[in-house]
């Protein structure tokens, strides 16, 4: 008998291999530069706001040291389409200025990752599953809400210290495909599992999901 994760994970794959969303900087081919860099402008921001205006942003600033160069005001100028930008601005200047005394070298394990200035727990985790193809979760409020309606929710507030969830999603992706796992969740948030009006009719997992039954 399958367990309750491995059905939840074959749905969303199921789903995802129809429905599944086809942004640009999915693809193998694009830089280190531009994965680390499309996570930093998706963190609270729409993946198809970030789509539409990425390739202007990249053709503005094609690499790290390029950021680093500019003027913060410039910069900021730049990201406002993107919202959040004198935040994101400060944020992504500091990290490009550490990108480029590193050579655009990104550390290979998640402690050192962590230790940058400006990578947090998502952005760490998601250099791990989307560069270095490792067990990680990009575990945001998205992925947290489905696997909180499904599974049951969390203990505490800030999901980054929260170990119930943290294991969750640590198993979700705990099999060779984990990258294509991270983003059938995300997709699956953001199209069914949303945080307002739910498509729950549309839901292939709702028959054995706690918010729905709960409904």
């Amino acid at each position: 008998m399958l367990k309750k994760m491995d059905v939840f994970r074959n749905k969303i794959l199921t789903w995802y291999n129809q429905n599944g969303r086809n942004f640009y900087w999915r693809r193998k081919s694009i830089s280190k530069y531009q994965k680390v860099l499309v996570e930093v402008l998706l963190q609270r921001t729409k993946a198809e706001t970030v789509a539409k205006l990425l390739p202007g942003f990249i053709s503005s600033y094609p690499s790290w040291r390029s950021i680093a160069n500019t003027e913060l005001s410039a910069l900021e100028d730049a990201l406002k389409p993107f919202g959040l930008y004198r935040q994101r601005a400060k944020r992504l200047h500091s990290l490009s200025v550490e990108m480029v005394s590193r050579n655009g070298r990104l550390p290979r394990d998640y402690n050192s990752l962590i230790a940058i200035p400006m990578i947090g727990q998502y952005i760490a985790y998601s250099i791990m599953s989307v560069i270095h193809d490792q067990p990680y979760p990009m575990l945001d409020v998205n992925m947290a809400r489905v696997l909180e309606r499904y599974f049951g929710k969390r203990k505490k507030a800030d999901i980054r210290y929260d170990p119930y969830l943290q294991e969750l999603a640590f198993e979700l992706v705990n099999i060779e495909n984990s990258r294509q796992v991270n983003w059938a969740a995300l997709d699956f948030a953001a199209l069914i599992c949303k945080a307002r009006n739910p498509k729950c009719d549309e839901c292939n997992l709702k028959n054995s999901c706690l918010y729905y039954l709960k409904e």
